[in-house]
């Protein structure tokens, strides 16, 4: 079992937990952070060498978080042009394809493996998608997507893996080839997630920043700083809200706090 609530206040912790992150405040060395963000790529793909496609479900709870996939189109089978930027492996790519006969998308990723995956896919069509291998920090989407022609990008789970400080580069890519009064539907992990509190001591990159022992990094939102990065690059807020999910594990009473941010910002 599980509840969920959608709101602007961030969770409240426990005064454990508040002891437990206000104890965490040694960062990892500067010379470690560097070699850190030298090798995000090299560990992103050992990630996906180590894990397959198996890590991830598929997602398959997209199109119903995210009814403006339906809500954004002016007449019922309107076909569709939507950016995924960051794909993974194709768990939000494939359902999303299978449930809309009408959509093309493009997806791009940071691993050359994850790529790969995508594409020997039973499910990879050019006819219906292009993927392409892309670091959204320094490589044009141009490149490989005409200006102005996406009628949707999703970024989910994505931009927490990116260094806070080269955020704004991946934003202001996306805003290239995004159509004007379109949107960016964006899902994250808030702060005071559940995986947030279970950080050993020792792997604080930052404020709301961690690296995992497989050298991938995390990032915790707050509605506020999503918000102001969006808005400083040109785009207008729709919504952006935390989820709050409490889930249950019922066999060994374990309650474990789930925190999101979910949002939608446009183009003007």
């Amino acid at each position: 079992g599980a509840f969920q609530k959608k709101g602007h206040s961030a969770r409240v912790l426990s005064p454990e937990e508040a002891e437990k992150l206000a104890k965490d405040q040694v960062l990892v060395s500067e010379f470690k952070q560097l070699k850190l963000e030298k090798e995000a790529q090299k560990n992103w793909d050992l990630f996906y060498k180590r894990n397959s496609t198996n890590f991830f479900k598929d997602r398959h709870w997209t199109t119903r978080e995210f009814q403006e996939l339906k809500a954004c189109r002016e007449f019922a089978d309107q076909k569709l042009t939507i950016l995924e930027a960051g794909c993974g492996v194709g768990n939000c790519l494939f359902p999303l394809l299978e449930e809309d006969l009408n959509i093309f998308a493009y997806a791009c990723d940071f691993s050359p493996r994850a790529v790969e995956y995508v594409k020997k896919n039973a499910l990879y069509t050019t006819e219906r998608c292009k993927v392409f291998h892309c670091d959204l920090t320094k490589d044009d989407l141009l490149d490989n997507i005409p200006a102005d022609s996406v009628d949707v990008v999703t970024l989910i789970f994505v931009l927490s893996a990116i260094h806070p400080d080269k955020m704004h580069l991946v934003l202001r890519n996306i805003y290239k080839v995004l159509k004007p009064g379109k949107c960016v539907l964006f899902r994250d992990y808030g702060l005071y997630d559940h995986a947030m509190l279970r950080f050993k001591s020792g792997s604080k990159l930052g404020e709301n920043f961690y690296v995992r022992q497989d050298g991938t990094r995390s990032y915790f939102f707050t509605e506020e700083f999503l918000s102001q990065l969006f808005k400083a690059e040109g785009y207008e807020q729709v919504v952006n809200e935390y989820v709050q999910r409490e889930t249950v594990n019922r066999k060994e009473d374990l309650r474990v706090p789930r925190v999101f941010l979910q949002s939608k910002f446009q183009k003007p």
